[in-house]
């Protein structure tokens, strides 16, 4: 075989061999992630959360202490937002989540206990109790107090009592909410929820809260 042909068919097999390889790495790279993907909406919008629950003033607070039987009780939220259990003499509980409770009342228990293992529960003494209930006053067709549900929201609530009436100002209602000691009121539209279809409007709800629509005077 002519010398140069030889040559030039060894050039040749050696780029093949280079161009499969380059082209077996590309074939197994991984793909960029696509932003708009269902995968990463959802990853997005994660971080929108509901509120968590916290204990207020006259709630029940079950605590459970492992290993500890003698420590584990029931107690009462007192009108101070605190609360008295087995070697803890005055705990802060109103404003708290129950797991920040839990730790708190670990933290508490190390100067007695090893590695103390807290759980708290906010026990609820069923729908009739008032601390877990909706409360919708004034211009509602039906004002009326409704059991809390696990993801309610005002547009719920609206419905469930049938409306506004034709004198109420909507878009002056008030949701007042427990938050520990205090109260806080935060305004609502709802007239541009409930007459316009304003979904944006609409608000998660917590037990306790009550919605307070006023009359218009135009």
């Amino acid at each position: 075989m002519n010398p140069f042909r030889l040559f030039a068919s060894l050039l040749l097999c050696i780029a093949l061999g280079a161009c499969n390889s380059v082209s077996s790495q590309l074939s197994y790279a991984p793909a960029a992630p696509d932003l708009n993907s269902p995968v990463n909406s959802r990853a997005t919008s994660a971080g929108t959360t509901a509120p968590n629950y916290r204990f207020g003033p006259g709630e029940t607070v079950q605590i459970f202490v492992w290993r500890s039987p003698e420590l584990s009780t029931t107690v009462p939220i007192r009108p101070d937002g605190r609360f008295s259990m087995p070697l803890i003499e005055d705990m802060a509980a109103a404003g708290k989540t129950p797991t920040e409770l839990a730790r708190d009342i670990e933290d508490q228990l190390r100067a007695y206990v090893q590695d103390p293992i807290v759980t708290v529960i906010a026990r609820v003494d069923g729908p009739g109790d008032p601390r877990q209930q909706i409360k919708i006053l004034g211009q509602a067709v039906n004002p009326s107090s409704l059991p809390y549900r696990s993801g309610m929201t005002v547009l719920d609530v609206i419905i469930s009592v049938g409306g506004l009436t034709e004198f109420a100002d909507g878009n002056s209602a008030v949701l007042v909410r427990r938050e520990g000691l205090d109260k806080t009121s935060y305004r609502l539209r709802l007239d541009d929820l409930v007459r316009k279809g304003d979904i944006a409007a609409d608000r998660p709800l917590l037990p306790g809260d009550t919605i307070i629509i006023p009359e218009s005077f135009i």
